[in-house]
């Protein structure tokens, strides 16, 4: 049954990239592309270190982010927004230092907490683009990986921080994509703004 819960976590890990580059191909959303260096740089990182720990069934969402992360990355360079601003370039130096350290930790739990922290750097890129300009984003794949990282945390069946620590965070940090679109919205119907991005915090 774990098996089971992993191999669905994995398939909507997979799938969610399918609206997301379908999008990006028609020039509507424009990924952050510092995030998705810093997510694509991780993948392996986080693949790792769960895998280090016993992970069985919920690696399946761990692997199937990693494929979808390079794709997206290779796309991000020409049809994506942003990494040229301060904050981009603030956010890729954390995200090096929190790679050295991993990379000097033996602890696979440590080097998690470590990957995890990383990678809420990308995250907080990519929700504050969301708010800014909910548009640039695809709503569906921020939903179904929100649901692969509830299904993967299913999958684990013991509890284990290690092994929960990544699928939950994941949960977490689509959720505040999802919360940063949606109040981004409101605000514009609000105000009838139009995107109030900073011409260099997100170049197309």
């Amino acid at each position: 049954m774990l098996n089971l819960v992993g191999i669905l976590a994995g398939f909507l890990a997979l799938i969610q990239f399918v609206p997301y580059i379908r999008d990006i191909l028609r020039r509507k959303t424009k990924p952050e592309r510092a995030s998705w260096v810093i997510w694509t740089a991780l993948s392996g990182v986080i693949f790792a270190s769960q895998a280090a720990k016993g992970g069985g069934a919920s690696l399946w969402m761990s692997a199937a982010q990693g494929l979808g992360n390079l794709i997206i990355l290779i796309l991000a360079f020409k049809f994506g927004a942003g990494g040229f601003s301060r904050r981009d370039h603030t956010a890729l130096a954390l995200a090096t230092i929190g790679l050295i350290l991993w990379g000097v930790t033996k602890e696979p739990t440590v080097a998690l907490v470590i990957a995890i922290a990383v990678d809420a750097i990308g995250a907080t890129l990519t929700i504050i683009k969301a708010y800014h300009d909910p548009e640039s984003e695809t709503m569906s794949t921020w939903i179904l990986s929100d649901l692969s990282g509830l299904f993967s945390a299913l999958a684990v069946g013991e509890a284990s921080f290690a092994l929960l620590a990544y699928p939950i965070y994941v949960s977490i940090a689509n959720t505040g994509v999802i919360g940063g679109m949606i109040i981004g919205k409101w605000r514009q119907r609000r105000t009838n703004f139009v995107p109030d991005l900073e011409p260099e915090d997100f170049n197309a």
